[in-house]
């Protein structure tokens, strides 16, 4: 039954990590597009909405309530430390991020981003000992080459009056997003590990609202220095998307919600020929690193039953 529990969880987070992966960038765009400029904003809104996360932490709380006695926080201090750090690696993320997409199309910034694992695999390989398989570089080279062809070919994907140095710039920003957030990744990993105390749903939420409120203070901070208070009421009777009322409407959505195909659907963006090969060298990469982690650890369970399997042996005095 508790198995059966944890499935569902890890079910629900995959379902509102998607939704979050999909719609966030979608309402970035939405927001850049109808005459939104304020990059500090747009990454203050990427983590400004975990509040929602006390929600679950509630329900926790009282079901433990009802169990036994329990405190009201289960962090501890080297967590509680660990998570302001990797928050404020985050927020700078958020900024590279939100300033790279002000200068790309979505589709193009979500391509890049799948470099990601690449990343990911290189920093897991160092940080938490992951041992690499031939199906991780099979799809380290293949995203990688993904990822240069969108680098080849600027001039066609630019946005309307954006210069080649700002595309330059923004595809720099994003890439470097995205490595970035592959070294925060195995990070969190590795702090898991060094924790002395039990990994639980309910801590890794704790850690969570702990990261992204730091995060959001750090960006915070960058409003404050940029002067993002001074301008957004006028930024909002400017939006080109019905005003004052529908402003506010997208910044509050794209908190709540926080990339590729479902661009060029709403936002007809152009989907040349090395988009095409880009994303299918970045699928084929995916599916070859997942592959390659499913059989790693089915033969790794298959090794394990062998050795239960074994008649104990042992001698007699």
């Amino acid at each position: 039954m508790m198995m059966k529990m944890k499935t569902v969880l890890v079910i629900i987070n995959c379902i509102i990590l998607a939704i979050g992966n999909c719609g966030g960038p979608l309402m970035t765009r939405l927001y850049y597009n109808n005459g939104g400029k304020r990059i500090w904003f747009s990454s203050f809104l990427q983590t400004a909405g975990c509040p929602i996360i006390l929600l679950p932490l509630l329900f926790s709380f009282f079901l433990r309530r009802k169990e036994e006695k329990t405190p009201y926080l289960l962090i501890k201090r080297p967590l509680f430390l660990a998570s302001i750090v990797i928050g404020l690696l985050t927020g700078f993320d958020n900024y590279l991020y939100a300033y790279g997409l002000a200068y790309l199309p979505v589709s193009t910034s979500s391509l890049i981003l799948s470099s990601q694992l690449a990343f990911t695999a290189l920093f897991a390989f160092f940080l938490v000992k992951h041992k690499f398989t031939p199906f991780t570089i099979n799809a380290i080279v293949l995203i990688t080459i993904g990822s240069g062809i969108l680098a080849l070919h600027t001039d066609g994907d630019k946005l309307a009056e954006e210069t080649h140095k700002e595309y330059v710039i923004g595809f720099l920003m994003t890439l470097a997003a995205s490595v970035l957030y592959a070294f925060v990744l195995p990070l969190v990993e590795l702090t898991y590990k060094k924790a002395r105390q039990e990994i639980s749903y309910t801590l890794v939420l704790e850690m969570q609202i702990v990261l992204c409120s730091v995060a959001t203070c750090f960006c915070l901070v960058g409003m404050l220095a940029d002067g993002d208070f001074k301008v957004i009421a006028n930024e909002a009777r400017e939006f080109k998307l019905g005003g004052t009322r529908y402003y506010y409407v997208v910044v509050v959505f794209t908190a709540i919600i926080w990339q590729e195909l479902l661009a060029i659907l709403f936002f007809r963006e152009k989907f040349q020929a090395e988009k095409g090969v880009s994303l299918g060298l970045s699928l084929w990469g995916f599916v070859s690193y997942f592959y390659g982690q499913i059989k790693s650890e089915n033969k790794t369970q298959d090794h394990e039953t062998q050795l239960s399997q074994l008649p104990v042996t042992g001698h007699v005095a």
